[in-house]
C-alpha cells in the first residue's frame, strides 16, 4: 500500500498545476474564482475529454479552461433538466400505483404481504416506509394516528412520504403482473420495461440530487431498452448487445442516451406542455464541444423520429 503524501494546494498552486499540464488559462482571475467556489477535485473530473487518451494529466494542444468550465456548466444544466423529469415521473408513478393498488385491494393493501413477493423484500420495504413516516413532519401522518389510531395512513397518503426507491420497490414487488401492467399502460410500456427503468432512474435521480457528474457517466445500474412498445419510440433506443461466449459481460451502452429517450417519452405522456424534449434537444445542439459522443448517443440520433420531428415542429 502506497502512503498518501499529497498536501493541500492553494488556488495559485492549483492554477499552476493546470498550466503545467498544458491547459490554456486566458483569464486566470476567472479560473481562480471558479476554483474558489467549485473545488479543484470536482472540476478535474471534467478534464478527461480534453486530455490525451490514456494520459489524464496531459491536456490536448489548445485545450482551454473555458472549455473545461463549459462542460461543467453543461452538466449542471443537464442535471437540472433530468431531475425535473425524474421528479415528474416519480410523482406520476406513485400516484398511479396508489390508485390502482388501492382500488384493487383496499386502502391498506400495501401492508398485506399476500399482494407482494418475495415476502422478505416486502417486509424490508415496509420497515423503510415506517422510518420515513417517523421522520416525516407532514401533518397528515399525525392526523391519521391521532384521529383513527392508524400506525400507517391509507395508501393514497402513505405514498406521499415514499422515496423514489421505495416507490420503485413497491411497484416491482407487486405479485400480480396484470396489476403492474395496468399501471404501465398509462405510459404505453410493458410492465417489465417500467420495472427496469424505475430501478435505473432511481440511480440517475440520486446522481442529480447529489450534484454528481452526469453527462458522460457509465451507470452500473442500467435500464433494459424496450423492444416492442411504444412502437413509435422503440427505434430511437440504442439496443443493448447480447452476451456472447467470448464476451459474456458485454460493454452495454450504459451511458445516458437511452435514459434521455425514455424520459422524453414519459414527459410527452405526463406533461406535454413542459416541452421537455424540445428543451433537451436545444441544449444538446447548442454545444460546440461534441458532448453527445461521450453520452452514448448514436451518430444518427438527430435523424431518428423522436428528435427529427422537433425540427419540423419547433
Amino acid at each position: 500500500m502506497t502512503p498518501f503524501a499529497k498536501t493541500a494546494k492553494t488556488y495559485t498552486e492549483q492554477i499552476a498545476i493546470l498550466q503545467s499540464r498544458g491547459l490554456v488559462l486566458a483569464d486566470v482571475a476567472f479560473a481562480e474564482h471558479c476554483l474558489t467556489h467549485h473545488n479543484y477535485y470536482r472540476l478535474s473530473a471534467y478534464r478527461y475529454p480534453l486530455t490525451v487518451h490514456g494520459q489524464p494529466d496531459v491536456f490536448l494542444t489548445g485545450a482551454t479552461f473555458e472549455q473545461l468550465w463549459a462542460l461543467y456548466e453543461f452538466d449542471r444544466r443537464l442535471r437540472h433538466l433530468v431531475l425535473e423529469a425524474a421528479k415528474r415521473v416519480e410523482i406520476s408513478v406513485r400516484s398511479r400505483w396508489a390508485y390502482e393498488v388501492g382500488h384493487a385491494h383496499g386502502p391498506q393493501a400495501y401492508e398485506n404481504p399476500a399482494f407482494f413477493k418475495p415476502a422478505y423484500l416486502h417486509e424490508k420495504s415496509l420497515t423503510k416506509l415506517d422510518e420515513e413516516l417517523e421522520r416525516s413532519t407532514e401533518e397528515f401522518v399525525a392526523h391519521f394516528r391521532t384521529t383513527y389510531g392508524m400506525q400507517r395512513p391509507p395508501i393514497w397518503a402513505a405514498c406521499e412520504v415514499m422515496t423514489f426507491g421505495l416507490v420503485s420497490n413497491f411497484y416491482r414487488l407487486l405479485a400480480a403482473p396484470a396489476l403492474r401492467q395496468r399501471i404501465a399502460d398509462t405510459y404505453r410500456l410493458d410492465e417489465s420495461t417500467l420495472v427496469s427503468f424505475l430501478h435505473h432512474l432511481n440511480t440517475v435521480r440520486n446522481t442529480c440530487a447529489h450534484h454528481a457528474r452526469l453527462w458522460n457517466r457509465r451507470f452500473t445500474v442500467s435500464m433494459r431498452p424496450p423492444t416492442a412498445k411504444p412502437v413509435d419510440v422503440v427505434a430511437n433506443f440504442d439496443p443493448t448487445p447480447r452476451p456472447t461466449f467470448s464476451q459474456p459481460r458485454p460493454q452495454a451502452p450504459n451511458k445516458l442516451y437511452n435514459t434521455l429517450v425514455m424520459l422524453a417519452h414519459l414527459m410527452d405522456v405526463i406533461d406535454p406542455p413542459a416541452r421537455w424534449r424540445h428543451r433537451l434537444r436545444e441544449m444538446l445542439v447548442a454545444q460546440t464541444f461534441p458532448v453527445t459522443i461521450h453520452m452514448g448517443f448514436p451518430a444518427d440520433w438527430q435523424k431518428r423520429s423522436l428528435w427529427q420531428e422537433l425540427i419540423a415542429k419547433p
